[in-house]
């Protein structure tokens, strides 16, 4: 959900930029809950204004980070080109897709798994990132962060830290190499155009395991085990079981690690949106997961070869 424009100031700040400069109209986009997204139309072409806010310390968002992958992705064919980088004025611009972006229900469609598996495959063998992401190394910074400032936690969260222990070791016995991933493909970060399926948003973006690109697809868009196992099955073009038991266990790293950000949101975050909530569903469903009759077998699973 989208902040308050603060009309004036942004008006000014869209003046110095050329391809927005001029007669114009503005609205602004949905979603975002680090940004204000705009649709700016001028005489130049239609675009995307995407106008940073102040709490990318906390959340460790690196913009500079997030033009050159922006930059990558549009390389790989899946990200929208970039028009213009302004980080004096917090702005980045893109061309605007013209098409319908998904939301949860748009999985439910015949072919949308087997399309997402493919732009994802794209990106992956696309151009490297400038950066790594690792959840679990965020998942520390994030947990010191609350801890420093007394944010409140979901109750019985550090009682987990045991069996996300184990996850992790039990993911880098076979640890794929790192491939350029989004790392934050909620549904809303899909475009479909009719033709090509694109991939938006690189705030979160980094080089990482493909697997925790498809196990946070999952928790982000809310796909039932069934749903999963096809998107596993459509990326990697076979049935593989270490593969669905990797990106099982690292839906399980993004619900457990991603639920601190919303911990963090909720205590700092000046947006009309619930963050609480967002927070505590993705704790209890790590917590499912972690206490689920099968997660030991998600553990030994993931080690074998096949």
């Amino acid at each position: 959900m989208a902040g308050t424009l603060d009309l004036p100031s942004m008006e000014q700040r869209l003046d110095h930029v050329p391809a927005l400069a001029g007669p114009r109209t503005v609205e602004e986009l949905p979603g975002g809950l680090t940004n204000v997204n705009l649709k700016v139309t001028t005489s130049k072409g239609v675009f995307v204004a995407r106008c940073f806010g102040s709490d990318e310390g906390l959340l460790g968002i690196d913009r500079e980070a997030e033009h050159l992958n922006t930059l990558a992705a549009a390389r790989a064919g899946v990200g929208a080109p970039v028009v213009d980088f302004r980080p004096e004025l917090g702005i980045l611009v893109l061309d605007y897709i013209d098409g319908s972006t998904y939301d949860n229900s748009s999985f439910l469609r015949e072919g949308v798994i087997a399309r997402v598996a493919a732009a994802c495959r794209a990106l992956h063998a696309g151009p490297r990132f400038v950066n790594d992401f690792d959840m679990f190394d965020r998942q520390r910074r994030y947990l010191r962060i609350v801890r420093e400032r007394g944010f409140s936690l979901p109750t019985g969260y550090e009682k987990y830290d045991a069996a996300f222990q184990e996850v992790r070791r039990a993911l880098a016995v076979h640890a794929p190499d790192t491939v350029p991933c989004n790392n934050d493909l909620l549904a809303g970060n899909f475009i479909d155009d009719g033709q090509r399926l694109w991939l938006i948003d690189y705030e979160y973006s980094g080089n990482n395991d493909p697997s925790f690109e498809l196990g946070n697809t999952a928790t982000e868009c809310d796909l039932d085990g069934e749903q999963l196992a096809e998107l596993v099955v459509a990326y990697h073009g076979r049935e593989l079981r270490n593969q669905l038991a990797r990106a099982r266990l690292q839906a399980l790293t993004s619900q457990y690690g991603w639920s601190l950000w919303g911990a963090i949101q909720a205590a700092t975050s000046t947006l009309d949106f619930d963050f609480d909530s967002w927070c505590l569903e993705r704790f209890e469903k790590a917590a499912v997961g972690f206490t689920d009759a099968d997660f030991p077998r998600l553990l030994e699973e993931v080690t074998r070869d096949d």
